[in-house]
């Protein structure tokens, strides 16, 4: 069978190359990774102590990065390298301090994880939530080296569990542990005879519950919101806009707006911009702009958002009505209502909240209407439905802790 998957690897390898050509995020895909080995022969010398945390893309990454920072500062003799698969993650985090050594994860050929972990030799290895790779957990079983899988979530239609998942199962069971989300995970694996695992939830919360623990203070929002109510629409699509956008433009709202697109390319920030015929602003042109007067902000740069929900008396998060919603605990933990679009199956948090009234479901322009109407003129529905955000939040948090304790156990 790996015969069969390695041919699959180097096919893929050769259809990548090819699309390279044409479209400008996999050629970062493809180019990024010629520089992986030469990086590390360069920044890895003998005798160091290594730990491998390796992360799909930027989701994946904010959620292992408590674990991060606890391995580094439990750990601080060891070296923390962090491994992408996606550009849209390394491309951010390539510089980020909060590891040692970052890089793209090479494609999963026998030949490319045996190179790749003679180079790094980890003495723990650690994936987040769905990445899981039979090359290389073959190599690390075989060389004993302690592997974990954290914040994982199982689906039944998941191939794992189909009569034709052998060979990935076969890679499930070479995990030293599996730290799961939730019991129906746990069940799941049970029935394959998987039982090195632990229900420790989501390492996600504990990544927001830090963000009330910093400062969160931005000049520019307090001089836009200026004693008025606020709604922050966060990584918005196109599809999100088309409904929030007729609301922003109606005379019967006394919200200001946020808007933070998911695309922040000057073409559509302009285009966005264009269709609201109320005072906006972009965050680009503020500058020395009395912010008062303006009832839109238009934020075109990125990593700002999680500062800016502190401002949020109501959340908006985007996603709902187009590809996948984006993250709706960094709002929930200030404790705020959110609203979302009605694509949100798969989304175990926003599934949760929605079932107890925290997150608010609309389909439609009038819906969303409907519903900031009553948040705007119902203050004990919009503390209400706030609270049980936060408290939601608050319950869950400690799934690092115990993943740091089973760890203490393995170095």
């Amino acid at each position: 069978m790996f015969t069969i998957y390695n041919f699959a690897v180097r096919l893929t390898s050769f259809f990548l190359r090819i699309l390279s050509l044409f479209l400008p995020k996999i050629k970062l895909f493809t180019e990024g990774r010629k520089e992986v080995f030469p990086y590390l022969q360069e920044n890895i010398a003998d005798g160091d102590q290594i730990i491998w945390v390796h992360t799909a893309s930027l989701g994946e990454f904010e959620q292992g990065l408590p674990i991060i920072e606890k391995l580094r500062r439990h750990y601080p003799n060891y070296r923390i390298l962090v491994s992408f698969f996606s550009p849209s993650g390394y491309e951010i985090k390539k510089n980020t301090a909060s590891a040692d050594l970052i890089c793209y994860l090479p494609l999963d050929s026998t030949k490319n994880a045996k190179r790749f972990l003679k180079l790094v030799d980890p003495k723990l290895v650690v994936f987040v939530k769905y990445e899981i790779w039979p090359n290389y957990l073959r190599l690390l079983s075989a060389k004993k080296t302690p592997t974990l899988l954290i914040s994982s979530i199982f689906k039944k239609n998941q191939i794992y569990f189909k009569s034709y998942g052998g060979f990935m199962r076969k890679a499930l069971e070479s995990f030293t542990h599996i730290f799961v989300q939730d019991s129906q995970s746990v069940q799941l694996l049970k029935n394959i005879d998987i039982e090195n695992t632990t229900i420790s939830g989501d390492t996600r919360f504990d990544r927001v519950m830090e963000i009330l623990e910093r400062d969160n203070s931005l000049d520019f929002m307090q001089r836009f919101k200026n004693q008025s109510r606020i709604m922050v629409a966060g990584s918005t699509w196109p599809e999100d806009e088309e409904v929030i956008v007729p609301y922003i433009n109606s005379d019967d709202t006394s919200l200001k707006f946020v808007l933070a697109p998911h695309n922040i390319k000057s073409e559509h920030i302009a285009k966005l911009k264009s269709t609201i015929n109320k005072k906006t602003i972009l965050y680009s042109e503020i500058r020395d702009n009395d912010l008062a007067d303006y009832k839109v902000l238009i934020v075109d740069t990125i990593g700002i958002l999680t500062k800016i929900y502190s401002y949020a008396d109501i959340s908006y998060v985007g996603g709902g009505f187009a590809t996948g919603l984006h993250n709706t605990l960094e709002p929930s933990v200030h404790g705020i209502p959110v609203i979302i679009g009605p694509k949100y199956q798969g989304f175990k948090e926003a599934e949760d909240l929605v079932a107890l009234g925290g997150i608010l479901v609309v389909g439609s322009k009038s819906e969303f209407k409907t519903v900031c109407h009553q948040l705007e003129n119902d203050v004990s529905f919009l503390q209400k439905t706030g609270n049980i955000n936060s408290s939601y939040v608050s319950k869950n948090k400690g799934a690092s802790i115990q993943i740091i304790e089973y760890i203490r156990t393995l170095l």
